[in-house]
């Protein structure tokens, strides 16, 4: 069979027996897919040979981009050994030593020792928000506070896709089919886009005190809203009125952990720990892995009589293979200076995103870390504006899925200075295109 026979009977069994997920079946059906062979570093090559500059870093997973050598080597080593394993009553070195690891690079705030001390496995960053959930409401129920069951987000907040993590959520699209299943959450203006939202959620805080488990929020940074960026002073006041109020705090770092901001953690900007802190995506790179960090005081609730205990958990929770990935992807972090490489090269985004900042049709140009993003017009995630870009991009040689009317660029930290100006310069080129045509 040749290249072009295998590419086209794979886009016909997808086509036909494929659900993907986001995405409108009348165009999964229509639209000519990448049918990518090979990744490696900041490149993806199609079934034609065809390389593209890997824009999104594979759903915002890929901070090391793709086969790095050493996560290679290491999930063949750890392949030999040790796959899976129950861990009930059982444990194993790769999880044992990566919570160990995990406590001591975790936001700290202004302690000089480790705030968030246990280490929950999930199976990915919707299963770490949906444990954080469980826990926070379990906690304060085992603290003789059952009425502590209510949980504040963001408007325009994005957690996940379980059904918890998905109550918390505020994009309008992905709540409308569900809104018959979803909890209650009450609802705080996002300071992204308004200029009194801590002065809103403070008095939030202060009324609801007595019913609020815990506020969640996307530190800086609200990825699925449309990149959404916000001060650190904000997420600091936050952390103070939660602690006056006895509120527990909730950091989902799944999208904005492992340096993305610039930062190990969002949360250092502002230098705050949360009580509890999720982990997905970048967690194990290469496989399906997050975790939940909890502080003593969270932990110390669920002691006592069984029926105390946190009745949850997942098949694959702590698997070795997983597990060992993340302890070399903390190790490389550490031996390659990542957070400082990207740190090093978030001005070239800054200024590519101001560049574009006087075209007409370009709307609040803005950057954080190696994160980059433009509005194009008032259609939101059902806009074609940013679809039209997508088309350029694909052409000229890069993978930049929009959000809607929103076009960003989140590439691996680790991608070459030269590949991410090729990035950039696609990036321009085919707003201007898009806007042109």
């Amino acid at each position: 069979m040749s290249v072009r026979e295998s590419r086209e009977a794979i886009v016909r069994a997808d086509r036909r027996h494929v659900w993907p997920p986001y995405t409108p079946a009348d165009a999964h059906e229509t639209s000519e897919p990448l049918v990518v062979v090979e990744a490696e570093g900041a490149w993806l090559t199609d079934a034609d040979g065809r390389r593209y500059l890997d824009g999104n870093a594979s759903w915002w997973v890929a901070n090391l981009g793709h086969r790095h050598p050493r996560l290679m080597r290491v999930l063949a080593e750890q392949a030999q050994t040790l796959t899976h394993v129950a861990m009930a009553g059982i444990t194993h070195e790769p999880a044992a030593l990566l919570a160990e690891e995990l406590v001591q690079v975790a936001p700290r705030g202004s302690s000089s020792a480790p705030v968030l001390t246990r280490v929950f496995y999930t199976d990915n960053g919707s299963g770490s928000v949906e444990a954080a959930i469980k826990v926070a409401t379990q906690f304060w129920r085992q603290s003789g506070r059952p009425e502590k069951c209510r949980f504040m987000a963001l408007d325009g907040a994005f957690h996940g896709d379980t059904v918890g993590a998905a109550s918390l959520g505020g994009v309008e699209i992905f709540r409308r089919p569900f809104a018959g299943i979803l909890f209650d959450c009450v609802r705080a203006p996002s300071p992204s886009d308004h200029g009194a939202a801590f002065e809103v959620m403070e008095q939030l805080i202060r009324a609801r005190k007595d019913e609020l488990a815990a506020v969640v929020v996307e530190p800086l940074l609200q990825g699925a809203e449309g990149m959404r960026m916000y001060e650190p002073a904000w997420l600091a006041r936050l952390r103070a009125c939660c602690t006056e109020n006895d509120v527990l705090l909730v950091a989902d770092e799944v999208f904005t952990g492992y340096g993305r901001t610039g930062r190990m953690w969002a949360c250092d900007h502002a230098g705050i720990a949360p009580d509890i802190l999720c982990l997905g995506k970048a967690f194990a790179s290469l496989l399906p892995m997050g975790a939940m960090m909890a502080t003593d005081r969270v932990y110390d609730a669920f002691r006592g009589a069984k029926d105390r205990a946190f009745y949850y958990g997942h098949t694959f929770y702590g698997h070795p293979l997983g597990a060992a990935l993340a302890r070399e992807v903390l190790a490389i972090y550490r031996d390659e200076g990542v957070v400082q490489q990207a740190a090093a090269k978030a001005p070239l985004i800054a200024r590519a995103m101001q560049s574009l900042g006087s075209l007409t049709g370009v709307v609040a140009p803005r950057s954080l870390g190696m994160v980059g993003a433009v509005d194009l017009g008032n259609g939101g995630y059902e806009g074609d504006i940013g679809w039209r870009v997508y088309a350029e991009a694909k052409r000229r040689g890069a993978y930049l899925r929009p959000l809607g009317d929103t076009v960003y660029v989140c590439p691996p930290l680790t991608i070459s200075e030269a590949d991410l100006l090729a990035l950039l310069d696609i990036f321009g080129e085919s707003v201007r295109a898009a806007l042109a045509g």
